[in-house]
């Protein structure tokens, strides 16, 4: 036990020795406005504050930066030493809290080239990867993964679904040098695979024999109608009947109304279509599929993972509803790296972070009870009882016919 503990120690340890941190920002303080620039490119562009939330695990570990005006773009970047990923693990990770309910907006981060102006940041800037959650009504909750290549930027082909709580979680994404990638959420796996199958970088490597054609006998019915099943003699039945309950209005004028026709209804012994009974096709062959054929136009690029200047990392996105936290932000080349980095900051919060929402929840809960028990008192106290009513009846003066 000791021995296995120890040789997980060494790991962890070596890993942090050989791993490089291209960049490293958790939002401790007011010094992040140091590193961090806010666009100018435009004149309604959105302010971020610093901000643990309403509801934390940490008052200075949760602090983060968060967006504070409704309907706005946002735009603002922070640099770091030019590098390339050329032979080497990419892993870019972050984490979300989108505490105010978020209806829609972005909430992912983009990597750019190392010339890029931190100034004129724009929703048009050149970027390398663009990667995190984006919700939008209930019809779009996705995480994007979006590689530039060739000066397009290529969306991921898979769907994955990101978080649409009120707590943060955490944000992975790992590119690998022999061109797979993986994608965690909250330390867990929610994609992976390969970076030619699920993104278009390339023509397709097969494709379909344009000469292949499916032969004319060839039966891909796999159920027929039974030749020895016949529809019974007393199935016609008419779908609608004259109402036999129906009866002429006595005030029916035949020359005036013209002549009377009782109303329809759905007949009760009618029994639709007939269908033959189906069986097993003796002939069926199956589903023909179509020959493949490697694609002439297929070229294949073993580099597609591959990007020569990362040198910026940037928030630039669009919220209806404000009060999304960005934080742990890290670039590294090691995934352990960025495993025990998750460990020092995300895990040791969330736990606490849900503990404060649902105590928080508890009293809201008992302020609201309390509440409607002070308007139900209070209603009641308005509201005469019956005998008070009756008295009130029998003082009233007696009437002249009384008297």
């Amino acid at each position: 036990m000791f021995r296995s503990s120890y040789s997980l120690l060494l790991l962890v340890l070596i890993a942090a020795v050989y791993s490089t941190d291209y960049f490293v920002e958790k939002f401790e303080d007011e010094s992040y406005k140091k590193r961090w620039v806010q666009s100018t490119a435009k004149s309604d562009i959105g302010e971020f504050k610093l901000s643990h939330g309403k509801f934390y695990g940490d008052a200075k570990k949760d602090l983060g930066l968060q967006t504070s005006e409704d309907a706005r773009f946002y735009a603002i970047s922070a640099k770091f030493d030019k590098f390339s990923n050329e032979g080497k693990t990419l892993v870019i990770q972050f984490t979300v809290k989108h505490e105010q309910k978020i209806d829609c907006g972005g909430g992912y981060v983009k990597v750019y080239p190392s010339d890029t102006d931190q100034k004129g940041l724009t929703g048009d800037s050149p970027y390398h990867i663009m990667f995190g959650p984006d919700i939008c009504g209930y019809s779009t909750k996705k995480v994007h993964v979006i590689f530039t290549y060739k000066g397009k930027n290529l969306l991921i082909k898979k769907d994955i679904k990101c978080k649409d709580d009120e707590f943060t979680h955490l944000y992975t994404l790992i590119l690998n040098s022999d061109n797979t990638y993986e994608v965690r959420i909250d330390n867990e796996k929610v994609e992976s695979g390969k970076l030619e199958e699920d993104w278009d970088f390339t023509v397709p490597k097969r494709i379909p024999d344009p000469n292949a054609k499916k032969p004319s006998d060839w039966v891909d019915e796999e159920k027929i109608d039974d030749p020895t099943d016949t529809k019974p003699a007393d199935w016609d039945k008419s779908e609608h009947i004259p109402d036999p309950d129906a009866k002429k209005p006595e005030d029916w004028d035949d020359e005036i109304d013209g002549t009377w026709e009782p109303p329809m209804i759905d007949n009760p012994e009618y029994k639709g279509v007939w269908k033959a009974r189906q069986i097993d096709n003796p002939a069926y062959k199956g589903a023909w599929v179509h020959p493949e054929i490697d694609n002439p136009d297929y070229v294949e690029d073993q580099n597609l993972y591959l990007y020569k200047d990362f040198g910026m990392i940037g928030f630039d996105l669009w919220q209806v509803k404000s009060g999304t936290i960005f934080d742990n932000i890290i670039i590294t080349d090691s995934v352990q790296r960025a495993e025990e980095f998750a460990k020092e900051t995300w895990v040791k919060t969330t736990e606490p972070e849900k503990k404060m929402k649902d105590d928080q929840d508890e009293v809201d809960r008992k302020k609201e009870e309390e509440e409607r028990k002070k308007r139900e008192a209070e209603e009641k106290t308005k509201k005469p009882d019956d005998g008070e009513e009756s008295d009130t009846d029998d003082k009233k003066s007696p009437d002249k016919d009384e008297l």
